[in-house]
């Protein structure tokens, strides 16, 4: 029995990387998509190949640090598809750089998508969850969740926030709603593009050789998805067999 055939999941970040292959594999499941992303012209694009193949999409033009965008998006796909089964909080940004580099603006860039994104998805996604009586709230977190590396502090931050959020909504909503934290490891994605300090981003060109496609992510948020609504998968450590930290 396919449990994702017919749930309403919004993804965020659904332009590239991880969203874009999460969007591709539910709808090919069956899933209705519900897209935001800050690129317009890359969820236009997606969601025609979508329809192009059966698929059923919606989609919206999303920064998900405006709290009232987010709520927005939640609002069209219950007006379109009558309830919200999955959120997908997965809109994220990693300019890396040592602290001594004092890239402020970066620092709260990343605070500001990392964390008060997901803040505001829960915000938006919550009350109606719980009116409903069901729902299941997903957020993408990292490897870097568990552990700091060196130029990451500040993203490592971001990212063991979104796993204590995500652990305080389990523990205070689980009876109504699912959590799952899903912390890839080192994924084809555009993340590294917005480094820019030149000598992490050539120390990140090396440590992303081995990285696994983003649809290796999209099958395990499917696979915490389609479980029975009595079964919660709470985490999932997601990453590449050769890469040991």
């Amino acid at each position: 029995m396919n449990n994702i055939n017919g749930k309403v999941v919004i993804v965020t970040g659904a332009s590239s990387g991880i969203g874009e292959a999460t969007a591709r594999l539910l709808a090919g499941q069956g899933a209705h998509v519900v897209l935001g992303a800050r690129r317009l012209d890359r969820l236009e694009a997606l969601a025609s190949d979508i329809r192009s193949q059966g698929g059923s999409v919606e989609y919206q033009q999303l920064d998900v640090t405006d709290l009232e965008q987010v709520k927005v998006i939640v609002e069209l796909a219950q007006t379109r598809f009558g309830r919200v089964d999955v959120l997908v909080n997965n809109a994220g940004v990693m300019p890396l750089s040592p602290l001594e580099a004092l890239k402020i603006e970066e620092w709260n860039r990343m605070i500001d998508v990392n964390i008060r994104g997901v803040l505001h998805g829960i915000a938006a996604g919550v009350p109606v969850m719980k009116e409903q009586g069901f729902g299941h709230i997903i957020n993408v977190a990292s490897i870097g969740a568990y552990s700091v590396t060196r130029t990451a502090a500040v993203y490592c931050a971001t990212k063991y926030a979104v796993r204590a959020i995500t652990e305080g909504l389990r523990i205070e909503l689980g009876d109504t709603i699912r959590t799952t934290l899903v912390s890839p490891g080192v994924t084809e994605s555009e993340l590294a593009d917005t480094i820019t300090d030149e000598s992490t981003k050539a120390f990140m060109k090396e440590y992303r050789q081995n990285a696994i496609p983003a649809s290796a992510i999209a099958r395990s948020i499917a696979y915490a998805i389609e479980q029975p609504a009595e079964v919660d998968v709470n985490e999932l450590i997601v990453r590449p067999s050769a890469q040991r930290s």
